[in-house]
């Protein structure tokens, strides 16, 4: 007989959407491993806490804050975002700092001040986004800054504590990195724009319009392939990658706000995209490794 994972174990899986772990943790893991060379205990944990409590956290905190608008959004409840139950809500918050504690207890210890204040920055934008109080979320442009920190900032974190070097190329290569996760934020804010009116929420998307967003989040890519033609070779072969971010958001161009709902299409699609660039960018990450 097959075991049966008990409801609220699956209900946590959801929440922490495993379709987006490796968004987090493959950043982490491919900057401490190609500034290091070496798989060691630090480069497990890292991983592991990246890969699912750091996104639980992330995912579990943003649910439970936003429950009354996700009642109104059609899209939640499935992989793109888990619908709680009230009576869910003090059990995932608990078990979102259950399960971060003590890899951060390990990290503090074997790293230094200046990661210290990196995986606090990293930890403080995950709280920040939507808990009461702070809600950067509802703050336009502020919320796809503070999304795109939450990608970034394991890579970030995985450099210092790996003790690399920051070159000029090194920092183009972050830039576009972030410029990926704001315009990646501000198209996915798209879809939700009826839904967040009608809830009152406030997003870069509810603020400048829908069209607007495409545009933003377009141009944001773009520059992102950019800043990537100025890296170290092979870094500038990674430009390419822009232009299926760009292809699918390119049809809702002109997307009416009243229409911003069919965004979600490209959304799915982005969905995808970022696990065939994703592969990609290992297949980059190892022909630079052979070149070192």
């Amino acid at each position: 007989m097959t075991a049966v994972a008990p409801a609220p174990f699956r209900q946590l899986l959801l929440v922490s959407r495993p379709l987006s772990w490796i968004n987090t943790a493959f950043p982490f893991a491919a900057a401490y491993l190609l500034t290091t060379g070496r798989i060691d205990v630090t480069f497990v944990v890292g991983t592991v806490f990246f890969l699912i409590p750091y996104n639980l956290a992330m995912y579990g905190i943003n649910d439970v804050f936003d429950y009354e608008s996700d009642l109104r959004n059609p899209r939640k409840g499935g992989a793109e975002g888990a619908l709680l139950d009230r009576s869910s809500h003090r059990r995932t918050l608990i078990a979102a700092v259950v399960t971060t504690v003590p890899f951060v207890i390990y990290l503090v210890a074997v790293g230094s001040p200046l990661s210290w204040l990196v995986l606090a920055v990293s930890l403080f934008a995950v709280v920040a986004y939507s808990v009461k109080g702070l809600r950067f979320k509802e703050i336009p442009f502020l919320d796809s800054v503070t999304s795109s920190t939450h990608f970034v900032s394991p890579a970030l974190y995985g450099l210092v504590l790996a003790g690399a070097v920051f070159t000029p190329g090194l920092w183009l290569v972050l830039l576009a990195f972030f410029l990926w996760g704001i315009g990646s934020h501000a198209f996915g804010a798209v879809q939700d724009v009826v839904p967040d009116r009608e809830g009152g929420i406030s997003s870069v998307a509810t603020a400048i319009g829908a069209a607007a967003t495409v545009r933003l989040a377009i141009a944001a890519w773009a520059l992102a392939g950019v800043a990537m033609l100025f890296t170290p070779w092979p870094g500038p072969l990674a430009a390419v990658l822009a232009l299926p971010y760009i292809a699918t958001a390119a049809p809702f161009w002109s997307v009416p706000d009243e229409r911003a709902s069919e965004a979600n299409r490209g959304w799915r699609r982005f969905l995808w995209i970022n696990y065939a660039c994703g592969f990609l960018v290992t297949l980059l990450l190892i022909l630079y490794a052979s070149l070192r």
